[in-house]
């Protein structure tokens, strides 16, 4: 028997409440028939260290999701602080998203040039999660470039303070700073 849970609060709360949790911005790509499909995403997380996975959550009536249930595959970008306008252009419907944007396909998925993360994943399983598909993907190849990240909060593009404010140290600079 299942337990249909009535909730006390109206979607308009709950949407004000998420709007205040920041959250990264990607644009999840998948590929059918040789033509790019992308979206923007801020529903994505790491999920496991060993081995590596990621999650994303899309509509269900997204055209991206339909190619990547259909393929198994997706990629990912991660965007930097300065790529609102490329976050926007995927978030439009009945564009050509991939108009007079940089991108070439990496692992046999489309991947845009100025994105500073990029990740190729196999689908590993989808799992139900209301108006949404929580996808878990498998990494099977990751590159990233230093950026300061593009994340979505209270309704506006922004980055993380630390980010704006100062250069991130290299590898070399954490690791010196350790051994003394």
């Amino acid at each position: 028997m299942e337990i249909l849970m009535v909730p006390s609060f109206g979607e308009q709360a709950f949407r004000d409440l998420m709007a205040g949790v920041c959250a990264p911005v990607t644009i999840v790509t998948a590929t059918a028939e040789g033509l790019p499909y992308g979206t923007t995403v801020s529903a994505f997380a790491s999920l496991s260290l060993r081995p590596p996975m990621v999650t994303v959550a899309l509509d269900r009536a997204s055209q991206v999701l339909s190619r990547i249930t259909a393929t198994g595959r997706f990629g990912v970008n991660v965007l930097a602080r300065t790529q609102d306008d490329l976050a926007l252009g995927f978030a439009r419907r009945g564009a050509d998203r991939f108009a007079g944007v940089d991108w070439h396909f990496d692992h046999g998925l489309p991947r845009l040039g100025s994105a500073p993360g990029w990740l190729a994943c196999e689908v590993t399983e989808a799992v139900e999660g209301g108006d949404h598909l929580l996808v878990l993907g498998s990494v099977t190849h990751a590159e990233t470039t230093p950026a300061a990240p593009l994340v979505y909060g209270h309704r506006t593009f922004g980055t993380h303070s630390a980010f704006a404010d100062r250069p991130r140290r290299t590898i070399g600079e954490l690791v010196a700073a350790c051994a003394r």
